[in-house]
């Protein structure tokens, strides 16, 4: 989608030195994705979006996969195989060739790490020759374009490698190199005159994690940003009246949802599980929070993933009745002040941890709170870092997160859910669930696209409520319109900075 382009008069101080390193006409872009480093485990989200670090294989706005380094791929007939011919005269910003050596050593490091390349059957990544690079297989695996998509799965140069094995600098072969990088908020990036493709018209740009959305839109709105990336609801009703502003937004395949550890003695019960489901008031806090009731959803896949969203089902409708009648089968009684508790007299009180990475987390969380109430459930609500939810399911403490999670960072989803609901579960999935079906179905999806099987998994999921998904997202973005041609990306794989015009 293109941003439209209005007419505009400079804001006043618009063209000002920006003081922080950056040139007058390299514009500035707030975003809520922080990077805690330069590993591309943890940093490949922001600097393939910046054009830093290119991956072999892209993705259009359906996500079917087109030529990025890889010009070309083609599988063997046992679909053992697979072979990628790279792009002739690709260079690396060391001035070192993007060959078939330094791709196969670099997606080799990627697929011993936590990347999502490391949950594809792996045999092998060696080259042949100069230009082919070959992945051979355990056993086939069709989505292998698309886990080569990843922001994780992006080729750095030699160099970026320290003599541990380590990213010690990053050398990407993008149309923007790094210029300055300061984890985990700042990354200034400069226009690489050798890119392969047609030559960027900006000179640069400087990517800020902004945690408070709010923030991001005054920004935006005074000029301190040119592009603001993951707004308020009500900062976009406002934004929409400026004439200094051009704001767009298009559905993306992200959704809000609840993390419960599933192996606790409060959510071990899938009715209970249920019951917190059931409890919620979806629709509600989608109209009231991201004014768009239609954004309520109990499914995991949102519609703008057609081959895993079930369109026969309807939105899920508050039913605080069930609700309570599943809590009372599973052993939980009406307490003191109102909070259930189990035979033992256990009150039924969690924690509760959500972020402002995302600035509706927060608004969310405190309906949720409210609303689990009504069903007899006490929440605290904890407000820290997007770390908090990760950190927490790694040492066992978490007991409910909210967040968001992006299912086409991979445009085949399957990739996200191996990672996410594989026999150990993931960082932003499951906690101590697994499901012997979905493993299944998830393995026979290596070899044939099957919808009634990626349907399916949804179907296990939406049963066995792991996570509650809650609304599903639009990716909202406003920018200053003398900024010319922004183009939005729904998998949020790219800015694709190397088509915008910042006229003078």
């Amino acid at each position: 989608m293109i941003l439209p382009r209005r007419a505009l008069l400079a804001a006043p101080g618009l063209l000002a030195a920006c003081g922080d390193g950056t040139a007058p006409s390299w514009p500035r872009i707030v975003a809520p994705g922080e990077f805690a480093g330069l590993d591309l485990s943890r940093a490949g989200h922001v600097l393939g979006r910046m054009g830093v670090v290119e991956t072999l294989v892209g993705a259009d706005e359906a996500g079917r996969p087109t030529p990025e380094l890889a010009v070309s791929w083609a599988v063997s007939a046992d679909h053992a195989e697979w072979r990628f011919r790279l792009r002739p005269g690709a260079r690396f910003h060391d001035g070192t060739p993007v060959d078939a050596t330094s791709v196969a050593s670099a997606l080799s490091h990627a697929a011993a790490g936590v990347s999502v390349l490391a949950r594809a059957p792996l045999a092998g990544i060696a080259p042949d020759g100069e230009d082919v690079v070959v992945f051979r297989l355990h056993r086939p695996f069709a989505p292998l374009p698309a886990f080569l998509s990843h922001a994780g799965s992006g080729v750095l140069a030699p160099g970026s490698f320290g003599g541990s094995g380590r990213v010690d600098r990053v050398i990407g072969s993008g149309p923007f190199r790094v210029a300055q990088i300061h984890p985990p908020h700042r990354l200034l990036v400069a226009r690489w005159e050798g890119w392969w493709g047609a030559a960027p018209r900006l000179p640069g740009a400087l990517y800020l994690a902004t945690g408070q959305g709010e923030t991001r839109a005054v920004m935006v709105e005074s000029g301190e940003a040119q592009i603001a990336i993951g707004l308020l609801p009500a900062s976009l009703a406002r934004l929409r009246r400026r004439v200094r502003v051009a704001v767009a937004s298009v559905p993306t395949p992200r959704v809000r949802m609840l993390k419960l550890d599933a192996a606790s003695p409060f959510f071990r019960d899938q009715r209970v599980r249920e019951a917190l489901s059931l409890a919620l008031d979806r629709e509600g806090i989608a109209g009231a929070l991201l004014r768009d009731a239609t954004l309520a959803t109990d499914q995991l896949f949102p519609p703008a993933l057609a081959d895993w969203h079930d369109p026969s089902l309807g939105p899920s409708r508050q039913d605080l009745a069930g609700a309570r009648a599943l809590l009372e089968a599973a052993g939980w009684r009406p307490g003191p002040g109102g909070i259930r508790q189990d035979a033992l007299g256990q009150r039924f009180a969690v924690e509760l941890r959500t972020f402002t990475t995302w600035p509706e987390l927060p608004a969310m969380a405190t309906a949720i709170q409210a609303q689990l109430r009504e069903a007899g459930i006490a929440v605290s609500v904890s407000i820290g870092s997007s770390s908090d939810i990760p950190r927490g399911h790694r040492d066992g403490r978490l007991q409910m997160g909210l967040f968001t999670r992006q299912f086409g960072l991979v445009p085949d989803p399957l990739g996200t859910v191996l990672s996410d609901y594989g026999q150990a579960g993931g960082d932003w999935g499951a906690m101590n669930w697994h499901s012997e079906e979905l493993l299944a179905l998830a393995a026979s999806l290596g070899t044939t696209p099957d919808r009634s099987a990626r349907r399916r998994i949804g179907t296990i999921l939406r049963e066995e409520r792991p996570v509650i998904p809650i609304a599903s997202s639009t990716l909202a973005v406003a920018a200053t319109p003398r900024l010319r041609g922004l183009r939005l990306d729904p998998f949020e794989l790219r800015f694709h900075l190397q088509e915008l015009d910042w006229p003078a």
